[in-house]
């Protein structure tokens, strides 16, 4: 793939994360109900950043947070533990493909029997057809066929329900993430692929038939940008929804925060719990695109979806499942091309006094 490209496609999210940033509704429409009369956005970001007690809460997190950095930097990747959960992680490779059909299939099949399109606040009865492409790449068959399927209707319903359906982002990593991986295993694709490489069987007869992976190939497409690709929508999502439903909605954000009484989990003021949220969703989406500490953000996003889930019982289990798997892929495959774990964070680690270990992204899982 183009390097010039590649370079691109980071910066250009980012512009169009701001670009499309403005108020819009979707989860906290799963957990509240009416309108609101809560403060404006200025009054919100008055309120947090004028007092003292938020500020030195924030200035003690961000200490902490480069505190915690530079001592992964000097001893993390020295710890005999992290090679063996990398190595171990690395080893699902043959099953990632399977992973993120789950992921895409899953909720995809819900939305096609629950009567709504991709986002449970997009009523649009296209039943059959995602109800198809969920069977399609659930089973396994044609599968890059449908997830192009897939990523065509999700598309067109975006260009009708904007800004709406960007909170359902994590489907374009889902689709992008299996036209480039495949099908893995188990799956009817591979099934029928050995058949066809199986000498003395009818299938055979097809070997020379080009298939999907050679026309990527040609065009310079291989199989290792798709966490590139999963990347960036899926950082997109976490940071987008971070700031459109609690930065730039604080009235139905504070709502969610009195409804499950979460000053009592943490007890600090209720801006200061919506603001917090955001923040920490807003970082975690920018190093999951920038790719800055691939793995560890992509764990902290899974432990942000797996209190969501336990703490807002509301919020329909199926609307995170893709993102649920996403996290997980990001955990398999690390960073991918054009990341900063790959340019920066080598350098830092060589700043801090130790010289960086083989780069854990581009050992084979049989090491």
């Amino acid at each position: 793939m183009n390097s010039d490209w590649n370079r691109r496609v980071v910066p250009g999210l980012l512009v169009a994360l701001l670009v499309a940033t403005r108020p819009v509704r979707a989860h906290v429409d799963y957990v509240t109900e009416g309108d609101d009369d809560g403060p404006t956005v200025v009054e919100f970001l008055t309120t947090v950043l004028s007092d003292p007690l938020h500020l030195a809460l924030l200035g003690g997190g961000g200490v902490g947070v480069v505190v915690a950095t530079a001592g992964w930097l000097r001893y993390g990747d020295h710890l005999r533990d992290v090679t063996v959960i990398r190595r171990t992680l690395r080893s699902y490779q043959p099953y990632l493909g399977w992973l993120l059909r789950l992921a895409t299939g899953l909720p995809l099949m819900g939305a096609g029997f629950g009567g709504y399109f991709f986002s449970p606040v997009v009523t649009v009865e296209v039943r059959l057809v995602q109800i198809t492409l969920a069977f399609l790449l659930l089973f396994g068959f044609a599968t890059r066929l449908a997830a192009a399927a897939g990523l065509v209707t999700y598309l067109v319903g975006l260009a009708t329900h904007f800004p709406t359906l960007l909170l359902a982002s994590e489907y374009v990593a889902g689709f992008l993430g299996i036209l480039v991986v495949g099908p893995g295993q188990p799956s009817a694709d591979l099934l029928l692929r050995r058949l066809v490489l199986t000498d003395g069987t009818i299938m055979s007869r097809f070997r020379d038939t080009p298939t999907v992976p050679d026309l990527l190939s040609r065009a310079g497409v291989e199989k290792s940008v798709a966490p590139l690709f999963i990347r960036i929508f899926l950082g997109f999502n976490f940071a987008y929804l971070g700031v459109t439903e609690k930065w730039l909605d604080p009235g139905r954000a504070l709502q969610v925060v009195e409804k499950y009484d979460l000053t009592a989990v943490l007890p600090v003021a209720p801006e200061m719990w919506v603001f917090g949220a955001g923040l920490g969703e807003l970082v975690v989406g920018l190093c999951i695109l920038t790719g800055t500490f691939t793995r560890s953000a992509a764990g902290a996003g899974f432990l942000i979806l797996t209190t969501t889930l336990f703490g807002l019982p509301d919020d329909p289990v199926l609307a995170h499942v893709t993102l649920f798997g996403l996290t997980s892929a990001l955990l398999i495959t690390g960073s991918g091309p054009v990341a900063l774990d790959r340019s920066v964070i080598p350098v830092l680690r060589t700043r801090f006094g130790r010289s960086p270990p083989d780069d854990p992204e581009v050992t084979t899982p049989a090491d």
